[in-house]
């Protein structure tokens, strides 16, 4: 017996049906698969850690041990009057980012596996303790995470060991990944981290390298830092120097989250598109986005860097959608 045909109204409901709310219910799941993606979605993809004095507390000692042995240094391999050392030692930090930049800018030629050797090698590292409680927090939380010091490789290593955070972090971005080969002049390339000005050291007509006098300089009326010469070493706070070690370990500054216990280092950070973290003190200042007085403070101060298993409940024009996913604190 032949079944008879579908009246022509319930076609035209049927029709109707599909020509109205498939549409519908393709626009819900457009938005729900929308609204998924950016819960499933982390903020951070990346989070950057300066070394000493940002992974444990300036209290530990090794802070002041490396002045000291900078300025025994200057006074035994470069001979530098003992009465200028600490005059000279300023406005080499201030003006360069660190000492040794300095030093090399304004003329002094020296190897610097033996710097670091100098200035590192003695330094009380029994100060450094394992540190359980911060080994914990880097363990859990589920994002990339890389150190980024000018110090030397060998130091690095050596205090992510004594602190029990060696396996905590993908890699290390340190001062060889910055300077691979030892500059003794300052090149023409495009790409050359420039400080403070455009001179450079001039060299005497016997060959070896005139040092030119910062203190003098500055104790004349109206000198600035324009007229510094440069320097060949790429370190922080150089926006220069920053932009190449994110590009060397392919990081987003837009990102990412960077930890530093130097302003200076903060400001240059934020320049360059990154997320700051002041770690060391309590109040915020200009450039950064949190300040922690203690690297313990993390998971207080920025909760969202956890992500937990929650019902994210999600409504479409009053139709409630129970979906299990993972969502930030």
């Amino acid at each position: 017996m032949r079944r008879d045909s579908p009246s022509l109204p319930l076609l035209n409901q049927i029709l109707y049906f599909r020509v109205l709310f498939i549409p519908i219910l393709s626009l819900i799941k457009m938005e729900y698969d929308d609204r998924y993606r950016q819960v499933q979605r982390p903020k951070y993809d990346c989070l950057l850690f300066d070394l000493d004095d940002t992974l444990y507390p300036l209290s530990s000692g090794l802070a002041s041990a490396v002045l000291g042995n900078i300025q025994d240094y200057m006074t035994e391999r470069l001979g530098i009057e003992q009465n200028k050392i600490p005059d000279l030692c300023n406005l080499l930090y201030k003006n360069y980012g660190t000492t040794m930049a300095g030093l090399r800018a304004i003329g002094y030629d020296f190897d610097y596996d033996e710097y670091h050797s100098f200035v590192h090698g003695r330094l009380p590292y029994e100060n450094l303790k394992p540190d359980p409680v911060l080994r914990s927090l880097l363990l859990s939380l589920p994002i990339r995470k890389v150190i980024f010091t000018n110090a030397d490789k060998v130091h690095a290593v050596k205090v992510l060991s004594k602190l029990g955070l060696e396996d905590c972090f993908e890699g290390i971005l340190c001062f060889e990944t910055l300077n691979p080969i030892h500059k003794s002049s300052i090149s023409d390339d495009e790409d050359e981290i420039e400080f403070l000005g455009s001179k450079q050291s001039t060299t005497a007509s016997n060959g070896c390298h005139q040092i030119f006098d910062i203190i003098g300089h500055f104790s004349r009326p109206n000198e600035g830092s324009d007229g510094l010469p440069k320097t060949p070493v790429v370190c922080k706070p150089s926006e220069s120097a920053i932009k190449r070690a994110l590009q060397i370990a392919n990081i987003n500054p837009r990102r990412t989250l960077f930890f530093e216990d130097s302003v200076r280092n903060i400001q240059s950070g934020k320049r360059v598109g990154l997320h700051t973290v002041l770690v060391g003190k309590s109040q915020r200042v200009k450039g950064a986005d949190y300040a922690l007085e203690s690297i313990h403070c993390l998971r207080e101060a920025i909760p969202e860097l956890w992500v937990n298993d929650k019902i994210c409940e999600v409504n479409y024009s009053g139709v409630g959608v129970a979906v299990e996913t993972s969502v930030t604190a």
